[in-house]
């Protein structure tokens, strides 16, 4: 395949020195470097242009973390001027003044209940503190036979070793299985293979989690959950009022509630928290990706004062969470994070987000209707088109076939990159998309769709 734009000796050296010396995550390396790499060089807007000068729409916000587009002069500018007075010192016996006001921020704006922030440096270890937190607290309390976890079927919480023991999906995590802890799974209600309706789909995973509570809610310490959507999955949605009843089943059976919101948070599901969608109060909540406007890594793990307070005492208790990364509440990022929260509020976002979604669903009408898609999935600005060979029958393409991969190449050559899960073709844009840049979009999506499975 060649790309659009004249290759040079200079690019010529930097995939050399890609097959060299980079690893890319997530990658089969003999393929990608066989398929002439986009180097991205820089970004304006929702598109980056790579080193050729060929110019991309972003078209799943750079691994989902990209909210107000790329090189915002108000974003630029509050690094610059954080730069010139420290880029960072450790958080670890002190504090710094941007990761207090975030701090703060942080908690006027998340669910009630959480009234506490810890910082690390991306969402997977923001999910490990949070499990950490939730099994040491019932420690804390003087329940430490309560050390069970569950979660649910396809679930992505991440790649460190606990974030993968919660997680769910067997791509990832099958062959880590002896380095895991054991953890408990349960139906997630997708319901576009469930041979019923979504209602019906819903009921049967509340019935299964309600009777693993009845049985060993003694044991059960914690239930995580990606609120809404299921990201990694292929962006499976959760039917309306099932979030609720999470909620409901957790403060019956005293199981603490982990909401995972590395994905879903910061406006892209219409809310600025997916929780808010149906006014759920998790005990502890993950955030990342989009906390800096998609900038530096930074996330932060959000606990209710229960939680917190059961890590209080004089330090002969040892009570003390002993846990901290090196960069945690850095300067820099938190400084970015603090102009894109004031981003959202000056702009309207997520107001403009809800408003850019209906657009979108109506747009991925024509989509859904393409031949080989069999289901389109959607929340907010977060979109999965997943298909297949036969909609009729919803049988699948044999993944050795790679439609996923071909249809988002295609999509490449049209001037949009966007990443598959497996054949789920992910659309999350940069959440300032105009309606134009929108429609423009989707039509790339729909014709490298129609080019690649000859409908």
């Amino acid at each position: 395949m060649t790309l659009a734009g004249t290759s040079t000796a200079a690019y010529a050296q930097l995939l050399e020195q890609n097959r060299q010396f980079l690893w890319n995550p997530f990658t089969q390396m003999k393929d990608y470097l066989s398929d002439e790499p986009v180097v991205i060089d820089r970004g304006e807007g929702v598109k980056l242009v790579d080193v050729n000068g060929v110019e991309y729409y972003d078209g799943n916000s750079s691994l989902w973390v990209n909210v107000h587009g790329h090189n915002r002069p108000e974003l630029n500018e509050a690094i610059a001027a954080q730069l010139d007075k420290v880029a960072h010192s450790t958080l670890l016996g002190m504090a710094n003044v941007p990761a207090l006001e975030l701090a703060e921020r942080l908690v006027e704006l998340a669910p009630p209940r959480l009234g506490k922030v810890f910082y690390s440096d991306s969402g997977a270890t923001a999910v490990e503190i949070g499990l950490k937190l939730a099994f040491a607290y019932w420690r804390r309390v003087g329940r430490p036979e309560k050390n069970l976890f569950v979660s649910f079927e396809n679930g992505y919480h991440g790649d460190t070793v606990g974030a993968m023991s919660v997680g769910g999906i067997d791509l990832f995590q099958a062959e880590f299985g002896p380095l895991l802890f054991s953890c408990e799974r349960v139906s997630f209600p997708h319901a576009y293979r469930f041979p019923g309706s979504e209602e019906e789909c819903a009921r049967a995973s509340l019935a299964e989690l309600e009777a693993l509570f009845d049985r060993d809610g003694r044991r059960i310490a914690c239930l995580v959950v990606e609120p809404l959507v299921q990201a990694a999955a292929g962006m499976r949605t959760m039917a309306p009022g099932f979030l609720r009843e999470l909620e409901q089943l957790c403060r019956e059976h005293d199981v603490l509630l982990f909401a995972d919101e590395v994905a879903t948070g910061f406006g892209r599901t219409g809310e600025m928290f997916a929780c808010e969608h149906e006014h759920v109060a998790p005990d502890l909540m993950s955030l990342g990706k989009g906390l800096t406007g998609g900038y530096l890594p930074v996330a932060a793990t959000l606990v209710s004062d229960a939680v917190y307070d059961a890590f209080y005492g004089d330090f002969a208790e040892l009570k003390a969470f002993y846990h901290g990364h090196s960069f945690a509440g850095n300067q820099l990022g938190c400084a970015v994070a603090l102009a894109s929260l004031d981003l959202f509020e000056r702009e309207g976002l997520v107001a403009r987000v809800q408003e850019s979604s209906r657009l979108l669903a109506r747009r991925l009408l024509a989509v859904a209707a393409l031949p080989h898609v069999g289901d389109v999935r959607q929340c907010g600005l977060m979109a999965g088109i997943e298909l297949v060979a036969d909609r009729d029958t919803k049988e699948p393409f044999d993944w050795r076939e790679r439609t996923g991969q071909r249809v988002c190449l295609r999509a490449r050559e049209l001037g949009m990159l966007t990443r598959p899960l497996g054949d789920v073709v992910v659309f999350m844009p940069p959440l300032v998309t105009g309606r134009d840049e929108l429609e423009a979009m989707v039509g790339i999506l729909e014709l490298a769709i129609l080019d690649v499975t000859g409908a």
